[in-house]
């Protein structure tokens, strides 16, 4: 399946419009995450501990949207859009979301 940001996808013609798709995961970052981020944050650098939830939650989001899109009769999802947020009273639950349109390609 062709998931792109794009509103078209070059060389294939939309045949037929499914309907707005959504993926979205709510993840909690742990103690140990937490405290190494910290540390990163301290000494300077990358976060390879966050950086590898972010990858993960988005991996998972797309999944489940590209699941919903194929429930629908689609083969390409368009005009994908991909959203993080921050949650809970420590903004220790990262969501992420996305979104697009389900279509069928030829």
């Amino acid at each position: 399946m062709i998931i792109t940001t794009t509103p078209t996808i070059q060389g294939k013609t939309i045949t037929a419009y499914k309907g707005i798709v959504v993926g979205e995961v709510i993840s909690g970052v742990d103690f140990v995450k937490d405290f190494a981020a910290g540390l990163t944050n301290f000494f300077g650098g990358r976060s390879k501990s966050y950086e590898g939830e972010l990858i993960e939650a988005r991996n998972n989001a797309l999944l489940e949207m590209r699941q919903r899109a194929e429930a629908m009769g689609a083969n390409a999802i368009v005009g994908v859009d991909i959203d993080y947020e921050v949650l809970g009273a420590s903004s220790n639950m990262l969501m992420v979301t996305v979104s697009g349109t389900a279509v069928v390609i030829e």
